[in-house]
C-alpha cells in the first residue's frame, strides 16, 4: 500500500535525474503525464500495479492517478505534462507504451527548456503527439493481486523469480488448489501463470540490468535455464537484445 499520497493539480514538463534508487513519493495531477527514461530504467507503481520502462519505453500516467517513481541505474527522467482534455492515446489506465528514435528524440527535445513557448517547440509538440496517437502499447506490467491465495503465490515469486515450481507445487505451499489459482490468474490478471511469470522475471531482469549485472548473471538469477533463451525472449518482447544500448539512448 502507498503512502497518503500528495496532490498536486498541474502535471509538469521537466527533465529529472534521479540517482540509482532515488525516487518520487505517492502523488497524483489533474493533468495525464507521460514519463520516459532516456537513461536508466523506471518503475512506476500504481494501486492497480506495477510497470517498468527502460529507454525504448515511456508510461502513461492517466489524470488522477495516484503512482510513484523509482530509478534503477542512474536515470534522466523525462516527464511531459498533457491536460486532461487532451488524451492522444485514449486510454485511462496506465500502460507501457514503445518509444521509437523520433518519439525518443520529441519527448527529448520537448523537455529540453519547459519555459521555451517559442512556435519551434509548439510544433515539437505537435508532432509529439502525433506519435503518441500511433505508439503501441507494451505488456509490460505487474497487477496486484486482490485475492489472498494469488498473493500468497506471486509473494513467493517477488521474492525469487527463479523459483521453476510448478503452479501446483507452489499453491501446495499456500494451500490453493492449482484449478483456483488458474482461474484467478485469468479472472485477475488477464493472463496465464506463465505468462505472469515471464512478465515477473523480465520486470526483475530489467531492473537487474539497469544496476549493472551481466547478461548471464540476470538470465540465471530470473530463472531462465541460459542466457540464450533469456536473450531470446528479452528480444521478442523489447526487439532487441539486451545489451547497454538498451538503457541509454544517448549512449
Amino acid at each position: 500500500m502507498m503512502s497518503i499520497p500528495r496532490h498536486t493539480p498541474i502535471a509538469p514538463t521537466a527533465l529529472r535525474r534521479l540517482d540509482a534508487g532515488a525516487g518520487i513519493d505517492a502523488h497524483r495531477h489533474d493533468d495525464h503525464q507521460i514519463a520516459y527514461a532516456a537513461r536508466g530504467v523506471l518503475a512506476v507503481t500504481t494501486d492497480q500495479g506495477h510497470w517498468v520502462a527502460p529507454a525504448t519505453r515511456a508510461i502513461w500516467i492517466p489524470a488522477g492517478t495516484i503512482h510513484q517513481h523509482r530509478a534503477y541505474g542512474p536515470t534522466d527522467l523525462h516527464l511531459v505534462g498533457l491536460p486532461a482534455s487532451e488524451n492522444p492515446i485514449g486510454l485511462e489506465q496506465p500502460a507501457v507504451l514503445a518509444v521509437g528514435p523520433l518519439l525518443r528524440e520529441l519527448i527529448i527535445a520537448y523537455t529540453a527548456d519547459p519555459e521555451d513557448h517559442t512556435e519551434a517547440r509548439g510544433r515539437i509538440r505537435a508532432v509529439l503527439l502525433d506519435q503518441l496517437e500511433h505508439s503501441p502499447q507494451q505488456p509490460i506490467r505487474l497487477p496486484v493481486p486482490r485475492d489472498p491465495r494469488l498473493t500468497a503465490v506471486c509473494d513467493l515469486l517477488y521474492s525469487d523469480p527463479a523459483d521453476g515450481r510448478s503452479l501446483a507445487q507452489l499453491g501446495k505451499q499456500v494451500g490453493a488448489a492449482e484449478r483456483s489459482l488458474s482461474r484467478l490468474f485469468r479472472d485477475e490478471f488477464a493472463m496465464t501463470f506463465p505468462q505472469w511469470r515471464t512478465q515477473l522475471r523480465l520486470h526483475h531482469a530489467l531492473i537487474l540490468l539497469a544496476e549493472g549485472e551481466p547478461v548471464t548473471a540476470v538470465a540465471y538469477r530470473c530463472g531462465w535455464s541460459s542466457p540464450s533463451a533469456f536473450i531470446d525472449v528479452f528480444r521478442r518482447t523489447f526487439g532487441q537484445t539486451p545489451g547497454r544500448r538498451f538503457y541509454n539512448s544517448s549512449s
